[in-house]
Parts: C-alpha cells; sequence; structure tokens
C-alpha cells in the first residue's frame, strides 16, 4: 500500500509548538498524537503528511482551547470558527456568505481584519494585518486564506480556482508547497494577504442545508488542512458509515462491501486521500468516547461498550494511545454537571 505523501512543511508544527510555549505548556501530547518526532522539528526540509498537521492542530486547539494556535491577542475558544460558519450559512449566495464570514471575524479578533472585495469582475478577499503577527505570521495567514478558501468550495459544493494568491512575506523555503496550498498564481511580498478568483461565483447560491452543516462542522479542519474535493471522497464516506455506528467492529471487507470497491481499491484510494481503515475507526472512536466522557456520567465500562471494547482496561490503553491521557482524567475535566445526556 503506498504511504501519504509527505509534504507539508514541519515549519508549519513549530508553529503550533511555539503557541504551546506562549502558554507556557507542553506539546508531547500533540506531537504523539499526530506521531511527530521531536527530533524532526529541527529538520530545515522536514515534511509531514497532511493527515498529520490534521491531528497535531485539532489537539492542539482542545488542548489550548484556541481555535486561533496562539496568533491574536487572545484566545478563540473551541468552536469559534463553527458559529463563524454557522452564522453566515444562511445567505442565499456565495458573496453574501464571505462578506458575513469576514464581518463576523472581527467579532472574534481586531488583530486581523478581512474584506471582499469585486474589481473588473475579480473578487478579491484581503486580510489586513492589525497587530504584528511574529514568528506566527505565516502560519496564521496561510490558515486564515485556506479556511475562507476551503469554507467558500464547500458552502457551493464546487472547486474555486484561484488566479492569484498574495502572501505579505519572502518566499520561504518550502516555496514548493505554495501550490499545493494555493493552486494558480503566487505573489510573495505582496502589500497584504489575499486571494484573487473569477467574481462570477460569487453568485453561486449556497447549496448546503443545516444537516450538512453540522456532519462538516465536526470535522471542519479538512476544509483547512486538504485541497477541496467533492465530499463524494472516499474517506468521507467511510468516515459516515462509522461514525454511524462507532460501536462495530467495521472491517475493511464489511466498510468495502458497503461501498462496492474491493478491498484493495479501498486500502490504495483511502492511502490516496492520506489515511486508512484504522486511523478513521480510531478517529470515529476517539471522538465518541470523548463526547461520553465529557458530555455524560456512564461509567467507563459502559464508554468502553459503546465504542466497540469488551473491556475497560482496553479501551483505556486504546484512549490513552488515541489523547495521551487516561480516560478518568477526560471525565474529571470535564464531566457535566447534572445527569446522563
Amino acid at each position: 500500500m503506498r504511504k501519504p505523501a509527505a509534504a507539508t512543511p514541519i515549519a508549519f508544527v513549530r508553529a503550533v509548538v511555539l503557541a504551546y510555549a506562549q502558554r507556557g505548556l507542553d506539546p508531547s501530547a500533540a506531537l504523539k498524537q499526530a506521531q511527530i518526532a521531536p527530533s524532526d522539528l529541527y529538520r530545515a526540509d522536514g515534511r509531514i503528511t497532511a493527515a498529520q498537521l490534521e491531528e497535531v492542530s485539532a489537539h492542539a486547539m482542545r488542548e489550548l482551547d484556541d481555535e486561533a494556535l496562539g496568533w491574536f491577542s487572545r484566545r478563540l475558544p473551541w468552536g469559534s470558527y463553527g458559529m463563524l460558519a454557522r452564522a453566515s450559512s444562511g445567505a442565499p449566495t456565495l458573496g453574501l456568505a464571505l462578506k458575513r464570514w469576514c464581518r463576523h471575524h472581527g467579532l472574534l479578533t481586531d488583530d486581523v481584519r478581512l474584506t471582499l472585495e469585486t474589481h473588473d469582475r475579480v473578487a478579491r478577499l484581503r486580510i489586513e494585518e492589525r497587530r504584528a503577527l511574529g514568528a506566527l505570521r505565516e502560519f496564521c495567514l496561510v490558515t486564515l486564506l485556506r479556511n475562507a478558501h476551503g469554507l467558500a468550495c464547500w458552502w457551493i459544493d464546487a472547486r474555486v480556482p484561484l488566479f492569484e494568491t498574495r502572501l505579505p512575506f519572502p518566499a520561504p523555503a518550502h516555496v514548493d508547497v505554495y501550490p499545493l496550498l494555493f493552486p494558480g498564481n503566487q505573489h510573495f511580498g505582496a502589500e497584504a494577504a489575499g486571494l484573487d478568483f473569477d467574481a462570477a461565483f460569487l453568485a453561486r447560491p449556497l447549496c448546503r442545508d443545516e444537516t450538512a452543516l453540522n456532519q462538516m462542522l465536526q470535522r471542519a479542519l479538512p476544509l483547512t488542512v486538504w485541497s477541496y474535493r467533492r465530499e463524494r471522497q472516499l474517506a468521507q464516506r467511510v468516515r459516515q458509515l462509522v461514525r454511524a455506528r462507532p460501536h462495530e467492529a467495521h472491517s475493511a471487507a464489511s466498510l468495502a462491501a458497503q461501498l462496492h470497491v474491493s478491498v484493495r481499491t479501498l486500502h490504495r484510494l483511502l492511502a490516496e486521500e492520506g489515511t486508512a481503515v484504522q486511523t478513521l475507526k480510531d478517529e470515529a472512536r476517539r471522538d465518541h468516547a470523548l463526547a461520553l466522557l465529557s458530555r455524560t456520567q456512564r461509567p467507563i465500562k459502559q464508554v468502553a461498550r459503546a465504542v466497540g471494547y469488551a473491556s475497560a482496561k482496553s479501551f483505556a490503553r486504546a484512549y490513552r494511545q488515541w489523547t495521551g491521557e487516561m480516560p478518568s482524567h477526560t471525565r474529571l475535566r470535564g464531566a457535566p454537571s447534572s445527569g446522563p445526556g
């Protein structure tokens, strides 16, 4: 089975580690979750997979309770960008949704200002920096642009080609990754960060309902980490099957049968998307376990059975591999104040 391509620069992980340092916290659990060795951080040409960046970012956002990962003068608690997407999703067109997204972003922080304008049939999304972003500048601006572009594509379920991406810093050592992040022309040393695309897309209607929005918000990071692909991608379909019944075993053979592909094809296509059957199964079990431990008072034995483990001991061992802590620690930190959910 072909291994996922490791094209994402380790510099982005160093930015995540710096966010931990700003808070005086240890990033070890986040690195372990993403299977990144601390020694890899110091390799000038180090690369990781998109899946690893997704894992380390998701863990850090939850652990630091900051979806901005230290970029801004105040934290953006977990769920901030989901709230932003929800507040903008009722718009009739992509143009109005993006304008709302930019305006509402100003309610989260005034360290940056996002605007959407149209000039000669070109739509221009622009980021004005109102505070020095320091060592986190590249990761911050790249992520904000990827977030906006990924959400725009998702809203209309179509790739929005970019005419040009403007970056207000010199081309970094890992400049070769930028055509993967932003297909089209890239302009380094620009006056401000931004994206240019065909303004005709702004008139497109949004084609996502409330159910689709709720599903997306459960796993919004791929919109930022991965290049947009229509949601019929195989990994998304496998996630839906596994998450619908997280307590079941879900062998590769059973999943392949439900998806009408061979087991070999299932493994190959998932590898091309940077993931694997076991990874998706673990994600579903982990997320379901986190929800049950944080939002209910079910005994840990019941939680173990609910996510497919016959014993609390085997569940605790797996949970520690997923999160770096024991289930009881999550329960103590996030236990609800009233009865079972």
